[in-house]
């Protein structure tokens, strides 16, 4: 019996959409579309201004398995096993060590005039690095955007992240302090571990990865003679892998070696900082909330057109139930013609969404200060998004059509 009120409520829903105005279908799977974009492109948006940090972070900071130092300690024992080692491995394609220290740099030293004037300054972290080594891992001279990158004969020329220089990040606070009277080949001084010497910045770092953007980048030999380290002992080594082996079983290879003991080792994604993966959740959370007033208008959108049809078609719905057809029947008709709708117009989302929007941000990522956005848009989410709004179509047009057939037949075709 529940097969004939389908196969009847289809022929109705099909007649019914034949029927209507072509522009009132376009018009209706038009703001489906919209609809369902809405639902996915929102919340990928936001999702994706965080993701793209993560990246980053990956591409240009961690590599796929970073190794730190542990808390106790100032250094990383054994270094040089630990990166002969990583190298060993058939997955990894780069390996570059990082010597890191507190330091300061301070411009207009010179004419300082009296003792007790702060002098222009900038704190950071002091990064000693293998420059080829460095760049083969984390592509670090693709991020100079003012300058040159470090030759591995350079002495006395540094990198600086972008943050520690006013005119990138003109924050004028007590609290932060960055150099504002010091640019591209400005000569400075740096100090570290009580040692000072007179540098010239050859280059701006520029990564939107904060972790980068507030160093200061050195040759790694340089550094070893500031802060007195004869060990070869790094403090960070960063680790590239081949494209798409696991991160995690290199990880858990290296801690096998018994290599846990003096380091911490961690996968890229265990290294990230809390606060990104608290602003990704509450991205995710806020894109949700965005799209379901969306999924609402929607509703409410098919629930007046399902309504309007079903008022201006009272005499036909009376007719229909005078003939013999059930109020099931009639009612599984609108809820067919709602899905219709809702299909149309998730299946034209869908190509919009991937054959164009998705290439076109990836081609063109959003310019935000702190990363470039990008549109996250899964698989997985995208078909959940689409059967949430098919529920709520479905159900919003069977409301209507419930009320209008719930009303007396003689008065329906009477149009009483």
């Amino acid at each position: 019996m529940f097969l004939r009120y389908v196969q009847t409520g289809w022929f109705l829903a099909v007649r019914q959409i034949r029927r209507a105005s072509m522009w009132t279908n376009l018009l209706i799977v038009f703001v489906m579309m919209l609809t369902f974009l809405n639902l996915v492109v929102v919340s990928g948006i936001l999702v994706g201004l965080i993701e793209s940090s993560a990246l980053a972070y990956r591409k240009h900071h961690a590599g796929d398995v970073i190794i730190s130092n542990r808390l106790e300690k100032t250094y990383i024992e054994r270094s040089q096993e630990i990166i002969d080692f990583a190298k060993s491995l058939p997955e990894v394609t780069a390996v570059s060590g990082r010597y890191i220290e507190g330091g300061k740099v301070e411009s207009g030293y010179k004419e300082r005039t009296r003792a007790g004037d702060i002098l222009d300054n900038a704190s950071g972290l002091l990064s000693g690095i293998d420059p080829l080594a460095e760049d083969r891992v984390t592509g670090l001279s693709t991020k100079v955007v003012e300058g040159e990158y470090l030759d591995p004969s350079d002495e006395d020329q540094i990198l600086l992240g972008s943050n520690l220089l006013f005119k990138y990040s003109p924050i004028d606070s007590p609290a932060f302090r960055n150099l504002k009277n010091a640019e591209l080949g400005s000569r400075v001084r740096l100090t570290v571990a009580g040692n000072t010497r007179e540098v010239t910045i050859k280059g701006i770092v520029k990564s939107k990865v904060g972790e980068l953007d507030t160093r200061i980048f050195m040759n790694e030999r340089i550094v070893r003679k500031l802060i007195g380290r004869n060990d070869l002992n790094v403090d960070e080594i960063v680790i590239r892998l081949v494209a798409g082996a696991s991160p995690e079983k290199i990880r858990d290879e290296l801690i096998a070696e018994g290599f846990d003991s003096v380091a911490t080792i961690q996968t890229w994604e265990q290294s990230l900082p809390k606060f990104l993966r608290d602003i990704q959740d509450a991205f995710a959370l806020l894109g949700n909330l965005i799209g379901s007033v969306g999924l609402a208008v929607a509703s409410i959108t098919i629930f007046i057109v399902i309504f309007v049809n079903a008022i201006t078609r009272r005499k036909f719905i009376g007719i229909l139930k005078g003939i013999g057809i059930s109020s099931r029947t009639i009612e599984i008709a609108y809820m067919f013609q709602s899905l219709f709708y809702a299909l149309a117009g998730t299946i034209i989302g869908i190509a919009v969404l991937y054959l164009v929007l998705v290439p076109f941000v990836d081609a063109h990522p959003i310019n935000f200060p702190f990363s470039d956005g990008i549109l996250v848009a899964t698989w997985s989410g995208t078909l959940i998004r689409a059967f949430v709004l098919f529920i709520a179509t479905v159900i919003a047009g069977y409301i209507p059509a419930k009320i209008i057939v719930k009303q007396n037949t003689l008065d329906a075709i009477l149009g009483r």
